[in-house]
């Protein structure tokens, strides 16, 4: 049984926004990618936005689905800080799985960093196992790890 990494303090610590990469922000990824084969959801307490996912299927132009015809990917999910640990992440993937499902795919993949360990323990309870590991996948960040999980659906 593969266990999930141990958390390993950093140092020094960082807060890392991927919108404020270039093309990271949500706003800007229509300019980058074909957004058909995307399934975009979102999770709201009354009227204010708590969360949101986006699953892609079946989208030659995503690197990580290209090696896995039958996969799915996980492309972006994130609860607002003030809303997290009440299921919202959980709910929110249930349904992404389902229309990844729903869309042909037999798994469902996703990637993370080894820095993000919040992230690595959420998909692990998720039933996600790692894939693999690759070190110096981002030239930009060498000290990151890129880790790939997957998970049957």
């Amino acid at each position: 049984m593969l266990l999930p990494p141990q958390a390993v303090a950093i140092s020094p610590v960082y807060w890392k926004d991927y919108d404020s990469y270039p093309g990271g922000h949500p706003s800007a990824w229509q300019d980058r990618f074909d957004l058909s084969r995307w399934t975009i959801l979102a999770a709201f307490d009354g009227t204010r936005r708590v969360g949101g996912a986006v699953v892609v299927v079946d989208d030659p132009q995503i690197d990580l689905l290209r090696e896995c015809q039958a996969c799915a990917l996980l492309w972006d999910l994130r609860v607002g800080p003030d809303a997290r640990r009440k299921g919202i992440g959980s709910a929110l993937l249930e349904v992404a799985e389902r229309r990844a499902h729903d869309r042909g795919a037999h798994s469902l993949r996703v990637e993370t960093q080894d820095v993000n360990v919040p992230a690595c323990r959420f998909y692990a309870r998720q039933g996600f196992r790692m894939e693999r590991a690759i070190p110096g996948a981002y030239a930009e960040l060498p000290h990151e790890v890129q880790l790939l999980w997957r998970k049957p659906l």
